[in-house]
């Protein structure tokens, strides 16, 4: 269950295809999502969807799911419901409870950084956790967290918290095709830094990502470094492309700071596989898909602090971590540029190997859908009581 399977809405959508995908030979699934059945970037999707929209509002309530869920639920040994805040958790509590186990991936949707950045925003949910949202994932047999880290700061965003936590580490598929066909898709669309060297970052143009830290930082870099560009890959839903480009304009620089839009399919292997580094100055981020890729790709990571899983990426030596600050972002670029060609080739190895041990998407599928192993029975004698 998931609100949308839209690639431009990030990590998630991906995750739920990767689930099915790598899931065991003897596991079939089935998706429900609050899409348009006549979007478009379903048709190319290789599993069975009910779309059950279009959505009216953000919260994504309609009457449908509910008969849906009732009609089929018999045919299901265990749901997955992505995301919290939505209608998707409150119908699935409500008709699955003692009836078919369900578990909840947060995907870093309780993490403290939105009470922060959003205090009024975070006491309105306070009314709707009280009413509902605690209790979908009290109900549920398990809340997964992508890594310690994420289950731990969970706690810190509400007083009232009471669940079965697990932790369940997400991945990437890792890139099948031709390299020589995926670099020249990346350079069709971004072919001003063919031949050169560039920093890439991946993902929504977005505050929460630290799009700002990382221009300014490369603004700073690039009077020193006149030979490094930047590549800003990712879709600009706010509009705020056109600000970031004004501080660049500003001393000289914008013109080496590439703006592809977003990235997919080969174009976005061949970005990952030709740049130097990835970087995600993150001010919160539970798992990042997109570091995963990278990593994947043998590309170095350079991450922030909030980055859930920067801490364990920089022990295995596949990256570097700062803190999400205008220096610490500083530091990231300058710790990249100042390293040795021997040091860079040394933690580009790392990379693929921190990729094949911890995320390998492949593997990780199989543990998601083992949780619901033992958990078929107790839904059963939960009923017979």
């Amino acid at each position: 269950m998931i609100g949308t399977l839209d690639p431009a809405a990030g990590g998630p959508a991906e995750t739920v295809s990767a689930l099915l995908r790598y899931a065991p030979e003897d596991c079939i699934g089935e998706v429900v999502t609050l899409d348009d059945p006549a979007a478009g970037f379903l048709r190319e999707v290789p599993f069975p969807v009910h779309a059950l929209g279009p959505q009216r509002s953000v919260y994504g309530y309609t009457p449908k799911l509910m008969t849906w869920l009732r009609t089929n639920r018999h045919r299901f040994d265990g749901v997955v419901v992505h995301g919290l805040w939505q209608y998707l958790g409150v119908s699935a509590a409500r008709a699955l409870r003692r009836r078919v186990p369900y578990v909840v991936f947060t995907h870093g949707m309780l993490d403290p950084y939105f009470k922060l950045a959003f205090p009024s925003k975070h006491a309105k949910k306070w009314v709707y956790w009280v009413l509902a949202e605690y209790w979908v994932l009290r109900f549920a047999s398990r809340v997964l967290f992508t890594c310690e880290a994420e289950s731990q700061l969970a706690k810190q965003s509400f007083w009232l918290h009471r669940w079965t936590a697990q932790v369940v580490p997400l991945g990437a598929i890792p890139p099948a095709g031709d390299r020589e066909t995926q670099r020249e898709a990346f350079f069709a669309g971004c072919p001003a830094v063919r031949g050169k060297r560039f920093l890439l970052f991946l993902g929504r143009i977005h505050p929460k990502k630290g799009c700002d830290l990382l221009v300014n930082a490369f603004v700073k870099l690039a009077e020193r470094e006149p030979e490094v560009e930047l590549v800003m890959a990712g879709p600009d839903s706010l509009g705020w492309r056109a600000e970031l480009e004004h501080r660049a304009g500003t001393v000289g620089v914008a013109g080496r700071i590439h703006w592809p839009g977003m990235l997919l399919g080969d174009a976005k292997w061949g970005a990952f596989r030709v740049a130097e580094a990835f970087v995600l100055p993150s001010h919160q981020e539970n798992f990042g898909i997109a570091v995963a890729e990278a990593l994947a790709c043998g590309t170095p990571v350079l991450l922030s602090d909030k980055v859930n899983i920067a801490a364990e990426i920089a022990a295995d030596g596949a990256g570097l971590m700062e803190p999400d600050t205008a220096a610490g972002t500083e530091s990231l670029l300058e710790g990249w540029i100042g390293m040795v060609p021997e040091v860079r080739k040394a933690m580009a190895a790392q990379a693929l190997a921190s990729f094949s041990t911890r995320y390998d998407m492949r593997e990780n599928a199989k543990a998601v859908v083992r949780l619901f192993d033992g958990l078929e029975s107790k839904a059963a004698r939960d009923v017979i009581q």
